[in-house]
C-alpha cells in the first residue's frame, strides 16, 4: 500500500497515556492509517530513529482572535508543536459587533490582553458583524494550524445591550432572551464554546471594567441555556470569586452547570497573597465533579509572570518621572541616555520612593520576586537568585542591580517577575494542580499580553521541565503528552485528534527530546502598524505536521498552510 507519509522507527508516545513504543506511523489523506510496523511505501518517509513521535499539541487557551484574521501563522504557538488552538477566551473578542462598537472592542482587547490598539486598528478588516460572519471570515484564510473560536461575553453583551452593557447594567429579560438566541446561533454555526470574565484585573485600556464583570446569574444561565439549546459548546470562565464571596460565586456556577449541562473550565492559580487559596477552589471543583457536574480547572505548568525590560510594556522604573521623560525615545537613544551617570543617579534616587507607590509600581519593584532572565531561561529560580538577594551579596541597592541588568544586550534584556504560582519560590503548587484529574493544561495566552508576558511556550516547557529537567517530582512522559493532547482535545469536544491512532487526524510532532528547549524571549516589531510583540522560539522540533502536511521543519516554516477553522465539536474515527 502507498501512503502520503510514513514516519519510521520513532519512539511513539501516542497521546493515550500508554507506554512509549518503537513504531512507524503511516498517513494518507490527512488521516493516520497505520501505527506499528508499516510495510508499505510512502510518497515521503521521515526517519525518526532516536526521536519522539507525538500527537500535535492542543492549546485550549489562546487569544489569536485578531491575529487569525490577518496572519497565516499563529506564532509563537505554532513554534511549540501546537497544531490546534482555541481562542476567544476570557470573554474578549471581536464578534458579534456593530460598526459603532469597533473602538470599544479594540479598547477592551488592548486593555485585557495587552495587544497594541494600533495593530488592531490596522489589522482588523471588520468584514463581519454576526458571529457566523466572523467564522466565515476566519474560514477564508488558510493557516499553519487549526483554530477554534469561542463566543466572547464582552462582545455579545455590548452587541445586545450597547452602552448599557458596557456600563455594567443588569440585562433585562429581553436582553437575556436575545443573548440566549445568539449563543445558540453561534454554536450551531461552529463556535467551540462561550467565554466570560468576572475579574477586576480585566479592564479596557481606558480603565473601565470588562462588560461581563457583574453579569447576573440569570444572564449567565440564559447564555448557558443557549448552548444547551444548540446541544453543543463548552464554557470558559475566569473570576475573582469574591462576588460576594467564594462560596456564593461557586454555588452560582454549580447551578448554571446543573441547568445547562454543558462542560465548563475555570482558571486556577496560586495567588501570592493567599498561597493556599487555590486548594479551596480545587476542592470545590473536585466535589462538583463527584456530584456529576462537568467542571475542570485550567492550570499552568510554571509561574505566570511579567517580563520587565526597556522594550517591554513596563520595567522597574516605568512609573518614575525621570524615566517617563525619555520613555518614548528610540531604544538606542534611550540606552545611551540611561548610561549617563547623572541620569542614572536621578532615576535611582527617585526609585528609593517606588516601594511606597501604589498599584503596579509595587509589583515592578518587588525585587525579592524579580529575577534576571538568563539564557537558558530558568522558570524555577531559587530565592537567592532574586535581584534583591544578589544585590545584598554585592552590597548594592536592588534598584541599582536591576538598572544595570536592564541595560545588558544593548537594552534588550528582560527581568522575570512571577506574580502567580510562585509564592514559595518553587513549582510544587503547579505540580499538585497538574496532577489532579480535574485539571487541564491551559492559560498560555498565545497571541496576548504581547508586550509583557511570553507564555505560549507552555507546551514545550511542560515536556522539558516536568518530563526531563526537574530534579525531583518529574512526571511520566506519556502522561505529560496526554495532558497536552488527548485531554485538552477531549475537553473542548475534539475527538478526531490528540491521539495517534488509525482514523484520527494526522497532526503529529517529531521531536528530538534531548535537544528540546525553550529559547529566550525576544521583542519583535512585526504586528500591523509596526506593533511590538514578544516572541519565543523552541529548539528540538524536527517536524510538525498538520493534517498530514509538514508545516515546520527544524523550527523553520514550510510553505504549506493546511490549518483550517474547526467548526464545533468533532467526532472520532470515521
Amino acid at each position: 500500500m502507498a501512503f502520503d507519509l510514513v514516519i519510521r522507527n520513532g519512539t511513539v508516545i501516542d497521546g493515550s497515556g500508554g507506554p512509549a513504543r518503537r513504531a512507524d506511523v503511516a498517513v494518507a489523506n490527512g488521516r493516520i492509517v497505520e501505527v506499528g510496523r508499516v510495510s508499505g511505501t510512502g510518497s515521503r518517509d521521515i526517519d525518526a530513529d532516536g526521536l519522539l513521535v507525538t500527537p500535535g499539541f492542543v492549546d485550549i487557551h489562546t487569544h489569536y482572535d485578531g491575529q487569525a484574521t490577518w496572519d497565516a501563522r499563529m506564532a509563537p504557538s505554532s513554534w511549540h508543536g501546537v497544531t490546534t488552538a482555541v481562542m476567544g477566551n476570557c470573554g474578549v473578542g471581536f464578534a458579534p459587533v456593530r460598526p459603532e462598537h469597533h473602538q470599544r472592542l479594540i479598547e477592551l482587547m488592548e486593555g485585557v490582553e495587552d495587544i497594541p490598539g494600533a495593530a488592531l486598528h490596522e489589522g482588523l478588516r471588520w468584514n463581519w458583524q454576526s458571529f457566523p460572519d466572523y467564522l466565515d471570515a476566519l474560514e477564508a484564510r488558510p493557516r499553519d494550524m487549526d483554530i477554534c473560536a469561542q463566543l466572547p461575553h464582552g462582545a455579545l453583551r455590548v452587541y445586545v445591550m450597547g452602552e448599557r452593557g458596557a456600563a455594567l447594567e443588569a440585562a433585562t429579560e429581553d436582553d437575556i432572551a436575545q443573548m440566549r438566541r445568539l449563543a445558540a446561533q453561534a454554536m450551531q454555526a461552529g463556535a467551540i464554546g462561550f467565554s466570560t470574565s468576572r475579574t477586576l484585573n480585566h479592564r479596557t485600556v481606558t480603565g473601565d471594567p470588562t462588560p461581563s464583570l457583574r453579569a447576573t446569574e440569570a444572564e449567565l444561565t440564559g447564555i448557558a441555556l443557549g448552548l444547551k439549546d444548540a446541544g453543543r459548546g463548552v464554557m470558559e470562565l475566569i473570576s475573582d470569586f469574591d462576588t460576594p464571596d467564594l462560596m456564593s460565586e461557586f454555588a452560582m456556577i454549580r447551578r448554571i452547570l446543573a441547568a445547562a449541562g454543558r462542560p465548563m473550565s475555570l482558571s486556577l492559580g496560586q495567588a501570592h497573597g493567599a498561597p493556599e487559596g487555590w486548594r479551596v477552589l480545587l476542592g470545590l471543583i473536585d466535589r462538583a465533579v463527584a456530584d456529576g457536574l462537568p467542571l475542570k480547572a485550567q492550570v499552568a505548568p510554571r509561574p505566570i509572570g511579567v517580563l520587565l525590560g526597556l522594550q517591554a510594556s513596563a520595567n522597574c522604573f516605568s512609573g518614575l518621572e525621570a524615566y517617563r521623560e525619555i520613555a518614548e525615545r528610540p531604544l538606542p537613544e534611550r540606552v545611551a541616555i540611561l548610561r549617563d551617570p547623572d541620569v542614572r543617579a536621578r532615576i535611582l534616587e527617585q526609585a528609593k520612593a517606588a516601594p511606597r507607590l501604589p498599584g503596579l509600581m509595587q509589583l515592578l519593584t518587588a525585587f525579592q520576586r524579580i529575577f534576571p532572565m538568563g539564557n537558558p531561561v530558568n522558570y524555577e529560580p531559587a530565592a537567592d537568585q532574586s535581584i534583591a538577594a544578589q544585590a545584598q551579596v554585592l552590597g548594592i541597592a536592588a534598584a541599582e542591580l536591576a538598572y544595570d541588568l536592564l541595560l545588558e544586550d544593548e537594552g534588550r534584556a528582560f527581568l522575570f517577575a512571577p506574580f502567580v504560582n510562585y509564592a514559595h519560590y518553587n513549582l510544587d503548587a503547579c505540580r499538585e494542580m497538574m496532577a489532579n484529574p480535574n485539571t487541564l493544561m491551559g492559560l498560555g495566552d498565545g497571541g496576548a499580553h504581547v508586550g509583557i508576558i511570553s507564555d505560549a511556550s507552555f507546551a514545550t516547557y511542560l515536556l522539558t521541565h516536568w518530563g526531563r529537567d526537574r530534579a525531583q517530582g518529574r512526571f511520566d512522559l506519556p502522561w505529560l503528552v496526554r495532558r497536552q493532547t488527548a485531554d485538552t482535545a477531549r475537553a473542548v469536544g475534539l475527538h478526531d485528534r490528540g491521539v495517534l491512532a488509525p482514523g484520527l487526524k494526522a497532526d503529529i510532532n517529531v521531536i528530538d527530546f534531548e535537544r528540546l528547549s525553550v529559547e529566550r524571549p525576544v521583542m519583535a516589531f512585526d504586528l500591523p502598524a509596526g506593533g511590538k510583540r514578544l516572541l519565543q522560539k523552541a529548539r528540538g522540533y524536527r517536524h510538525t505536521i498538520v493534517s498530514g502536511v509538514e508545516t515546520y521543519r527544524d523550527g523553520e516554516a514550510t510553505e504549506a498552510l493546511p490549518g483550517r477553522l474547526v467548526r464545533g465539536p468533532q467526532g472520532g474515527r470515521p
